[in-house]
């Protein structure tokens, strides 16, 4: 469309509003109508934009690249891009797990999912929240009752090394103080370098393990894991961070709209439909 089409066009609408829109002098600004009106269209053009974008669908072999935490990629996130592959196949996503923030502004990275607070600068769209409770394999709880604490004093107490050192790790001191044991003074620790390296302690029968029940849905859902009877303890926030550099690619709105619909499918699941010990419900 020519800049003379454009402007009888603004015209038209001016006539059929019975206001002038714009001012016309050396320089082309908006009168205070056009100002009032302006938030309103931007708005609507940009879910006009969005809307074709989504309908446009995604080109062979567009690449997304996502950074997150190690524990929440393997966890979480991978077991459900099987689903995103099925529906894009053409989309390809790469996964950077690390517990590093990743600036996305000096980083090829198109999406990041970050772990707890963010800066005022960069906030996202919430996930969902965790919390943590202490769990152990079903192989070393007691069949005919839920676990409690004193069902393993002859295994260690599984824990991993917090690696955000921002934020303050739920520990075991302030969950064993909510509960009643058998026998006082210090219980054993077993202590691995990683968070994915003590969750597979865990599904070993190692231990118990304080830890985020977002990382042992399915675990518990299908009772492969079990909950001990006790407090759960707050947790984090998972938040969608986006990187703003331009206007985002069709592959790119695609995965966030997916994962979106995935996180609030999840919500939806985490406090109901799940069995036996996981309706614990204590304070």
């Amino acid at each position: 469309m020519t800049v003379a089409a454009v402007s009888h066009q603004v015209r038209q609408l001016e006539e059929g509003l019975g206001q002038k829109l714009l001012e016309r002098g050396r320089m082309v600004t908006l009168t205070p109508a056009g100002k009032a009106i302006y938030p309103l269209l931007r708005e609507g053009f940009d879910q006009i934009a969005q809307a074709f974008t989504l309908l446009g669908g995604a080109k062979e072999g567009d690449a997304i690249h996502v950074s997150t935490t190690r524990a929440f990629a393997e966890r979480w996130l991978m077991p459900r891009l099987a689903k995103f592959n099925e529906i894009y196949p053409n989309i390809v996503v790469s996964i950077h797990a690390s517990e590093k923030v990743v600036d996305l502004r000096a980083e090829t990275v198109d999406l990041a999912i970050r772990y707890g607070p963010v800066d005022a600068d960069v906030r996202g769209p919430v996930l969902f929240e965790d919390r943590f409770i202490a769990v152990a394999d079903k192989r070393i709880c007691p069949v005919e009752r839920h676990a409690t604490i004193n069902d393993f004093p002859n295994r260690p107490l599984l824990a991993f090394k917090w690696k955000n050192q921002a934020l303050e790790a739920p520990s075991w001191s302030a969950w064993l103080a909510g509960v009643k044991r058998d026998a006082a003074g210090d219980l054993r620790i077993s202590w691995y370098s990683e968070e994915t390296l003590a969750l597979h302690a865990l599904e070993r029968g190692l231990g118990p393990l304080l830890c985020s029940d977002v990382l042992i849905d399915d675990e518990l859902r299908s009772g492969r894991i079990r909950r001990l009877e006790g407090p759960t303890l707050a947790g984090f926030t998972y938040h969608l961070i986006e990187n703003s550099h331009g206007h985002p690619r069709r592959s790119l709105v695609l995965f966030r709209e997916w994962l979106l619909d995935e996180a609030k499918s999840f919500r939806g699941n985490a406090l109901n439909d799940l069995a036996g010990d996981y309706r614990l419900l204590t304070t």
